[in-house]
């Protein structure tokens, strides 16, 4: 009953509004990530439906540590792109404040979720296709895993844009590496 994490970097959607204010997609669908999974359509509808029938809420993190939430997810649902999040980052929190300031100067780019596999299974291609998830959590974080959805820095070229990506995914493999 481990919790995975599934990452997705901001794409071009994603707002900061009033420097605490932040809304976009936390997954697509369809999109094969750096650990060869794929989340598909309704992959979370089972989990929203629960939570709201339970009366609590998908809990806003900071780099998926449980004893850091920065703000609150005041609206988490699905569509036909991905899971869409709309939320707050808490300014009367020190992290909440830390993290506003991160992303609007593009240094953080990331949200990744926290969630549990229900149900999956392997397409033809070995690609994990996860059918169904039980969200815990969506958090800012610093080294996304899904590149195809990101948000490019201000001024940025083409070839810087894929040396960024690149170091990203070198990150990420250093990371997988040591445990973490």
């Amino acid at each position: 009953m481990d919790l995975e994490h599934k990452f997705c970097r901001f794409d071009a959607e994603v707002t900061l509004v009033e420097g605490t204010k932040i809304e976009g997609y936390a997954s697509l669908f369809g999109s094969c990530d750096q650990g060869g999974d794929v989340v598909t359509q309704g992959a979370y509808a089972a989990s929203l439906k629960r939570l709201a029938g339970e009366g609590r809420a998908v809990k806003m993190l900071w780099q998926h540590d449980p004893s850091q939430p920065i703000g609150v997810w005041d609206e988490v649902r699905e569509d036909g792109r991905g899971l869409y999040v709309k939320g707050r980052l808490l300014e009367t929190i020190e992290k909440g404040r830390e993290a506003a300031e991160l992303v609007a100067a593009g240094a953080i780019d990331g949200l990744s979720i926290g969630y549990r596999t229900v149900r999956a299974a392997k397409d033809d291609r070995g690609r994990r296709l996860l059918k169904e998830l039980e969200l815990w959590e969506v958090s800012l974080v610093t080294f996304p895993m899904l590149p195809s959805a990101r948000v490019a820095a201000k001024g940025e070229t083409p070839e810087e844009a894929i040396m960024r990506e690149l170091a990203q995914a070198l990150e990420g493999a250093r990371l997988d590496l040591a445990g973490g």
